[in-house]
């Protein structure tokens, strides 16, 4: 079956149609990832978005349960160059063909995703529609124009408080859209997990007694979260707090500074990131549409950390005087041959000073 991609700056696309056969829209991006498709579609910090792989082959590994990020799909769709049905993976247990159709991922493939990259880093990101059904261009116009998004993070955040127990550091792990992937990383050093509502208030986060609060990743405006900074700023001086992705960018303005929207942001997992502290540079999963502004940050109590090699935006931050950090990369994400789980046990260190 056909299907069309139409970009919000009038560009049309033709090529076929995989997973569910229908219409979607969102805001189209790129991911340079060769693999992880499954962790990407999964991983709340997508909600809302279609997802373009710049890996011109994908599926040819299928998918595994245990690779999932969330409880269920998070993206709104998927372009492809092409995509593989048959599997030579020995933890596979379906094809990936499968798999967006039983999650409804409405998709399309055949399409020059180079093209669809090198558009969105001139241009920047853009609303599109892919469509399978039988309508014509004005239909389509009405569907990118009629969609829009808001309260992502209401949309993926649990909805009652969760506990995971542990005999290490008591952490709560404030949930914008946590992967699992953090959780497995906080379980592995024996912490007793906490996870909170996204708009929890600090009283009701402080009655349990934790050791530390991680900010988890999220999908969408930080700014659009105005409504948590105050219970943040509670938190500055009283306990260690980590922040990851969009727990980063909050953990930002609630200490004064100030985010934006980049052009095109950074997906993927082969992103270069610089340790001031260490010295060294690693190799960084990353998912993020909104950075930190390095000028809106007080030098006097905060200090750059990490920097992309790329473009030199904020990566992470660390109060000079509190158990205070954040990154905007993964460190759960375990991208490199050399990987950021250190940053976890910096945390654990905090929690047990």
């Amino acid at each position: 079956m056909n299907s069309i991609l139409y970009l919000e700056d009038g560009t049309v696309f033709m090529g076929k149609a995989i997973g569910k056969k229908g219409i979607t829209t969102g805001e189209l991006v790129f991911n340079t990832s060769m693999t992880g498709y499954q962790e990407i579609l999964t991983d709340s910090s997508y909600r809302g978005q279609v997802i373009t792989m710049c890996y011109p082959y994908i599926g040819n590994y299928g998918v595994n349960h245990n690779f999932s990020q969330s409880e269920e799909t998070q993206v709104k769709g998927i372009v492809l160059k092409n995509i593989y049905s048959d599997t030579s993976h020995y933890m596979s247990e379906d094809s990936f063909t499968n798999f967006l159709e039983k999650n409804n991922i409405v998709g399309i493939s055949g399409i020059d995703t180079r093209s669809i990259t090198k558009k969105i880093r001139s241009k920047g990101t853009m609303k599109c529609v892919i469509c399978s059904e039988n309508e014509n261009i004005n239909q389509i116009k009405n569907v990118l124009n009629s969609e829009d998004d808001k309260n992502l993070v209401q949309q993926v955040s649990i909805s009652c408080i969760k506990r995971i127990k542990g005999n290490g550091p008591r952490v709560a792990v404030l949930d914008f859209g946590a992967k699992n992937n953090i959780i497995e990383n906080l379980k592995y050093r024996n912490c007793d997990i906490t996870l909170f509502p996204y708009n929890s208030s600090y009283e009701v986060i402080m009655d349990t007694h934790p050791d530390g609060v991680l900010l988890s990743n999220g999908p969408g405006d930080p700014k659009d979260l105005s409504e948590i900074i105050p219970t943040l700023k509670k938190m500055v001086g009283n306990i260690p707090v980590f922040g990851i992705c969009l727990g980063h960018q909050l953990l930002a303005l609630a200490m004064g500074g100030d985010t934006y929207k980049m052009k095109f942001g950074h997906r993927g997992g082969n992103h270069g990131v610089y340790d001031r502290n260490l010295d060294k540079a690693f190799i960084t999963s990353q998912n993020h549409g909104y950075a930190v502004k390095e000028e809106s940050l007080n030098k006097n109590v905060l200090e750059i950390t990490h920097v992309n090699l790329n473009d030199n935006t904020v990566e992470g931050i660390r109060h000079k005087t509190l158990p205070i950090f954040s990154v905007q990369f993964h460190p759960e994400g375990s991208p490199g041959p050399t990987d950021t789980g250190y940053l976890f046990d910096r945390f654990i260190r905090y929690m047990t000073l």
